[in-house]
């Protein structure tokens, strides 16, 4: 079973627990610039969009890496192995979604490895913006949610 980080932004409230969990459980510290998630704040419409790493199928951060520093473990996940990041940022650039990281303090590269299995933000978050669930299940929760939208909107009742 391959498990995902599934987010919710209309639950987010903005907390940033999830960043000051990530930050202490990977570096010893609450400083969310060292977090690997972060909370985009839509100041103008007040809202809160957490985002991490989506760990891509055909992830353009690990094919950029010259000393192939980014592997993909047995459940999927892509991890930066720092014994052998050399700090030069090319998968940073490579990266459409802006989701790996410099770190200045270590010169290494951080993302999102989803704790090993035992995601840190997902056990901080209140409001159950972040959970971490099966891939495919998240896809039927999904449809089930914009079925009862579309059902709502159509001033219809459904059995489940």
């Amino acid at each position: 079973m391959q498990m995902a980080l599934v987010i919710d932004p209309g639950k987010c409230t903005g907390c940033k627990q999830c960043e000051l969990a990530c930050s202490y459980v990977k570096e010893g510290e609450f400083n969310p610039a060292k977090s690997r998630i972060r909370v985009f704040d839509f100041h103008q419409d007040a809202r809160f969009v957490p985002y991490t790493c989506t760990q891509c199928d055909d992830a353009w951060c690990q094919k950029a890496c010259p000393v192939d520093a980014i592997t993909t473990n047995e459940w999927g996940v892509k991890e930066v192995h720092d014994d052998l990041c050399v700090g030069c940022k090319v998968c940073t650039i490579a990266c459409p979604f802006g989701t790996i990281n410099f770190n200045a303090s270590t010169g290494k590269v951080m993302k999102c490895d989803e704790c090993g299995g035992d995601p840190a933000c997902v056990k901080a978050c209140p409001t159950e913006a972040i959970v971490y669930m099966d891939v495919e299940q998240a896809g039927f929760d999904k449809m089930r949610a914009w079925a009862a939208k579309t059902d709502a909107a159509a001033g219809t009742a459904t059995a489940h």
